[in-house]
C-alpha cells in the first residue's frame, strides 16, 4: 500500500500568520534585491569610460554578492514555511526599485550614485520595515538574518559612494 504524503506545516515556535507577515516582507525584499542585481548586471555590461575596468570589477563583485543574497532570503522564506516569489511579474507588483530602462546607460557617476541610491534604499526597507516586522513577530532568527544583509548592503554602499568620488 502506498504512503500518502502529506505537506509538514512547519512547527518552529512562530504562528502561521506571523510567518506570513515575515515572508511577505522578504518576498518584498527578495524583489528589490532581483531588480538591484539586474540593474547592477545591465551596467557591468556597459559601462563605459576612463574607469571602465575597476567600476566594470567592483559591478561584478557587487552582482554576484547579490546573486548569494538572494538565494538565501528564498531560502530564508521556505524556511518559515512559505514560497518564495520567482518572477518578474511577481516580483514588479512588490518592488520598491525603478528599473534602468533606457538602452543607453548613464555616465560612471551617475551608475554609481544610482546604484548606491539603490543599496541605500533597501537598507532603509530592511532597517525601518523588514527588522521590525521580525522582531514584532519574535523572529529573532530572521531578524539576525536581516541585520547581515544590511550590513552586507552597507559595505556595498559605501564602495560605490567612494568610488563616485
Amino acid at each position: 500500500m502506498a504512503v500518502k504524503h502529506k505537506y509538514i506545516e512547519a512547527n518552529i515556535g512562530i504562528s502561521e500568520d506571523n510567518r506570513q507577515a515575515i515572508s511577505d516582507g522578504l518576498n518584498r525584499l527578495l524583489a528589490n534585491e532581483y531588480f538591484l542585481y539586474t540593474k547592477t548586471r545591465k551596467f557591468h555590461w556597459n559601462v563605459e569610460g576612463p574607469n571602465f575596468r575597476s567600476i566594470h570589477l567592483l559591478l561584478e563583485s557587487q552582482y554576484k554578492e547579490i546573486a548569494e543574497i538572494i538565494d538565501e532570503v528564498a531560502e530564508r522564506v521556505r524556511k518559515l514555511g512559505h514560497y518564495a516569489l520567482g518572477s518578474y511579474k511577481q516580483f514588479s507588483a512588490v518592488v520598491d526599485l525603478l528599473e534602468h530602462d533606457g538602452e543607453e546607460v548613464a555616465d560612471e557617476k551617475t551608475i554609481l550614485i544610482e546604484l548606491c541610491q539603490d543599496q541605500e534604499t533597501i537598507i532603509r526597507l530592511i532597517r525601518s520595515e523588514f527588522i521590525p516586522t521580525a522582531d514584532k513577530n519574535k523572529d529573532d532568527g530572521t531578524s539576525d538574518f536581516l541585520t547581515g544583509i544590511m550590513e552586507q548592503h552597507e559595505t556595498m554602499a559605501w564602495m560605490l559612494r567612494a568610488s563616485a568620488k
